[in-house]
This record gives C-alpha cells, structure tokens and sequence, in this order.
C-alpha cells in the first residue's frame, strides 16, 4: 500500500485546551511557573474543569478560543489554543487518533495523553 494510500500525508489542523494535573510529565505552564497549583490538581478536577468548559463550548455560551486563552496549561493558549497543522506521529498518540477520528468543526471528548487532559477541536 503507497503512503498516500494509507493516509501518510494526511494533516489537520486543530486548537485544543489542556488542563495539566498531578499526573503530568511536566507540572509546570505558562499559567503556573512552578507548578503549585498543577501538582495540587488530581486528575479528576481536571477532567471536570474541562467537562465544564465542553460543555459551554457545546452550548454556545462560549468561545473555544477564548476560553483556550484563559484556562489552557498549554502555551498555544496565547493563540486561542491553536496548534497549526500536524500529521501523523506528530503528536502524542492519543492526540492523534483524536483529532484525526474528528470532523473539522467538531469537539472532542476527554483525550488524555503524558501532559495532561485535553479537549481538542479540529479545525481543518
């Protein structure tokens, strides 16, 4: 099977917003420098911080940029969460098999990887 065939070349695009716990291979963010408060959250307040902010994204009542930009560990939050362009075995494998199983315009469920838990959108 050629690489096109297998979908070698194929790229999406996506935000995602990341919640770092104590779990995390690097407690540290942009948001807590010395991951205090990311070594003081369990996995659990993570997940349901991020349940919150889906479900507000689902409902309209807000932005994904905009919350991305206030609440994501990652430092894409300065751009509204977004993570550009990737392929495969580009990022976590988790992350991976999320994005690239999503509709463009569509919002994952919990996706949890070695730096945290995300919720991921696909953008293109």
């Amino acid at each position: 099977m050629s690489a096109a065939a297998a979908g070698e070349g194929e790229t999406v695009r996506a935000s995602h917003i990341l919640i770092k716990h104590e779990g995390s291979r690097r407690k540290a963010s942009w948001k807590d420098p010395d991951g205090r408060v990311i070594s003081a959250t369990t996995r659990a307040d993570a997940a349901a911080r991020l349940l919150d902010l889906r479900n507000q994204i689902l409902a309209g009542q807000a932005n994904f940029a905009d919350l991305a930009a206030r609440h994501s560990d990652c430092s894409s939050a300065r751009r509204g969460g977004d993570l550009g362009s990737f392929g495969r075995r580009q990022m976590q494998k988790p992350f991976e098999d999320a994005t690239f199983a999503l509709k463009v315009g569509e919002v994952s469920d919990l996706v949890d990887t070695d730096s945290g838990v995300h919720i991921i959108l696909r953008t293109a």
